[in-house]
């Protein structure tokens, strides 16, 4: 039976959260920027102290227990409200540490011109930027390793709430000389029999492509074995002559400066995507984020 008189610390808080998301103790000790054996330590200590077993450990693998599963819901309100505590200390809400999920095709046009400003406005902010895929992103998210995340909505994720930020086009980039540089007032038919370059699984890019392509009918050629991890990878081989992409609006500058492309626009209303902040429905820090949301906007890459 645990000891009433027991009282964890939020550092074996965070190493049971960060374990129960990450299932892996390196990955989890390197997101909270400890050692391995510290957080090995940190829930050891837990467990000692509520008599209770929280993550089933063995060479292979990494599990949550029956009473850990009944717990982390508390652990994570638990570090929720020890964060906001720490923010309304230092007299922003928008102060101490926020954990800032960002998409990769969204983070390398936006963070050059958010960030300063978020050191502007809000000074005692330290903002932690841990880029990934989406679904990863999700899952940081309700662990309560993640504060809050800049997706692709909607994100289609029970418990979460969204603040739409903006909404932008995806306009086709081209090769050098292709029949289609410089045309607008595009249909998305256009895209039929061209071999149409994607980023690789995982990516909320290739997923709304692949989306507008089966809502329009649409049947892209042949790219053969050709796969690319970042957009500006898959930029390179349109440059390169391997086919065409669509990339959001928000990169064209950036992307199309690095070599010999040329880019086609769509007919209104044409394909895109709309950018939100996600956060958990249970956070205190709503207005915090709304603020956030502001600055994001205020920054829009043009």
């Amino acid at each position: 039976m645990t000891d009433q008189t027991y009282q964890p610390t939020l550092s074996q808080l965070r190493a049971f959260v960060a374990i129960a998301e990450y299932r892996h103790f390196g990955t989890a000790a390197a997101r909270l920027s400890v050692s391995q054996p510290t957080l090995s330590q940190s829930l050891a200590s837990l467990e000692n102290g509520l008599k209770l077993q929280l993550i089933e450990r063995s060479t292979r693998r990494v599990l949550v227990t029956a009473a850990g599963k009944r717990l982390l819901p508390q652990a994570m309100a638990t570090l929720e409200a020890a964060d906001r505590f720490i923010a309304s200390a230092v007299g922003d809400g928008l102060g101490g540490t926020l954990r800032l999920g960002i998409i990769p095709t969204v983070a390398p046009y936006v963070l050059p011109a958010v960030l300063p400003e978020l050191r502007r406005r809000f000074p005692a902010m330290v903002p932690h930027v841990i880029e990934d895929q989406t679904a990863r992103l999700l899952d940081g998210l309700r662990s309560g390793v993640l504060d809050v995340a800049l997706l692709a909505l909607p994100s289609d994720t029970g418990g979460m709430l969204e603040i739409p930020l903006y909404s932008e086009e995806f306009v086709l980039v081209l090769p050098e000389g292709h029949e289609l540089s410089g045309r607008t007032g595009l249909s998305p038919s256009a895209l039929d029999d061209l071999p149409l370059l994607l980023l690789d699984e995982g990516h909320c890019l290739r997923d709304q492509t692949l989306d507008l392509c089966r809502a329009k009918d649409v049947r892209p050629g042949p790219v053969g074995d050709t796969r690319a991890a970042s957009l500006s990878t898959v930029v390179q081989c349109v440059a390169g002559g391997l086919g065409v992409t669509l990339i959001p609006e928000m990169a064209v500058a950036a992307e199309t400066a690095r070599g010999p492309l040329q880019v086609a626009r769509f007919a209104a209303p044409a394909p895109g995507r709309t950018l939100g902040l996600v956060f958990r429905g249970s956070t205190a820090r709503t207005e915090d984020y709304e603020h956030l949301a502001e600055v994001i906007r205020t920054q829009r890459p043009v």
